[in-house]
């Protein structure tokens, strides 16, 4: 396979260009990259069609790209998971399943009904449609929590907990309307809730007996997991990411006491892979199913935001969060990236086979491009909504009624914060 350094080069020189963005307008890097990606992506294609110089301008990702774009996320998503610690979705299990299955439920019926009765899409696309509105994106909104430092406190673990139940829904969703019910599924199935099972008492072994050896094993011991898993569910037709969620909160409580190891990861994590993630994702944007499907568009990505809007925020007020947290927390639970993309993707490359041999994919071309930018679409506006106008104050008016993690952080300081470090927010009234 062969690297085109230059090319490298670019993806690497936009990397960088959005990270300065993002630092200057103090905007989310992960929303910066998408909107970079769609820019140099379309500029790229608009030179290349009018033959600029004579030079090959496109910017489509080759495969190792690809290959890197897909590790990052994977890892992205594992390490999600791994800051949702079981301590939290037991102190606030009633909270984060109310949230996370209201946040699935009512974007996945609200945007079937509208596919199918309103834009005319039969059953099997409008079921792809809802599903890829439903989710609310794990990498973007742990993204945000590690850049405000929510990520340390109850609040952002809360919604990062009602995530993983959101994206719990769509996965078995997915699995359930559209999998191929054979061995491959049952062996991934087993293997899957095998490992699941002892890896977190081998893995808290290993580190024990490896965690000071330069060469990391128990890394690439995680790794090695992520990586058999992912062929397995790849090979059951299914997406590699799926089982890095679970892998990531089944070692929550290891990785609890490995936190230099948490921060390794996420220095390569951010710096290196995700970048090529964030920056594909929004190469998939052309400026043309934009305009051309633009009002569709726009109805679907309202949909999304009224249907989520309508399921979380009552129920965040009645778990009596404040109104600027209420508003934080369903404006994150209305993004979608990673899940979204994937759905919209399983729709166009699978389908059914006619008499004839020929394949009839649940979505079509124009159908998928529709979805992506909505998904990606949804990715972008919540977050700039919700981090401009209603980002928490990392300082409590009233603090949580429950007593702190004692993987939060360090030890507390005079105040009874994490020294060095800022209060968690507050998310609930008195």
């Amino acid at each position: 396979m062969e690297i085109g350094w230059g090319i490298a080069t670019v993806w690497m020189g936009l990397a960088l260009l959005a990270s300065f963005i993002s630092i200057r307008f103090k905007l989310s890097v992960a929303l910066v990259e998408i909107l970079v990606g769609a820019a140099a992506g379309n500029i790229a294609l608009l030179l290349n069609q009018n033959h600029v110089f004579g030079l090959h301008w496109s910017l489509e990702s080759n495969e190792w790209i690809k290959f890197l774009a897909g590790f990052g996320s994977i890892l992205l998503t594992f390490m999600a998971g791994a800051e949702i610690e079981p301590s939290i979705l037991r102190r606030f299990f009633k909270e984060s399943l109310s949230i996370g299955v209201a946040s699935f439920a009512a974007p996945f019926i609200g945007a079937i009904l509208y596919a199918r009765y309103i834009s005319g899409w039969d059953w099997s696309a409008a079921m792809i449609c809802g599903i890829a509105l439903s989710t609310t994106s794990v990498a973007v909104v742990y993204a945000v929590m590690i850049e405000t430092g929510l990520n340390e406190t109850d609040f952002g673990k809360l919604i990062l907990a009602a995530c993983f139940i959101t994206d719990l829904g769509t996965v078995l969703a997915l699995g359930a309307c559209f999998a191929n019910y054979d061995w491959r599924l049952l062996v991934f199935a087993v293997v899957a809730a095998v490992v699941l099972w002892l890896a977190p008492g081998f893995v808290r072994w290993f580190f024990t007996r490896f965690s000071t050896h330069v060469s990391e094993p128990g890394v690439k011991m995680v790794f090695f997991i992520l990586f058999g898993l992912g062929a397995l569910a790849t090979m059951s037709n299914s997406e590699a990411v799926l089982p890095a969620y679970m892998v990531g909160l089944a070692l929550a409580g290891v990785f609890a006491h490995q936190r230099d190891t948490i921060r390794r990861l996420r220095t390569t994590v951010f710096a290196f892979l995700t970048p090529f993630y964030f920056l594909n994702a929004g190469m998939k944007v052309h400026a043309a199913a934009l305009w051309s499907g633009l009002g569709l568009i726009v109805i679907l990505l309202a949909v999304k935001l009224v249907t989520k809007m309508v399921g979380v925020w009552p129920l965040t007020r009645m778990f009596r969060f404040g109104i600027r947290e209420s508003n934080y927390t369903t404006l994150l639970m209305s993004t979608g990236l990673t899940f979204g993309t994937i759905s919209a993707l399983f729709g166009l490359t699978h389908g059914y086979t006619d008499a004839s041999g020929k394949l009839h994919t649940y979505i079509n071309q124009e159908q998928y491009s529709i979805l992506v930018t909505v998904v990606i679409a949804s990715a972008i506006v919540p977050t700039l909504i919700a981090q401009k106008w209603f980002k928490p104050d990392l300082e409590p008016v009233i603090a949580l009624d429950v007593a702190p993690s004692s993987s939060m952080g360090p030890a507390p300081g005079a105040d009874g914060a994490p020294a060095g470090a800022t209060r968690p927010a507050s998310i609930r009234e008195g």
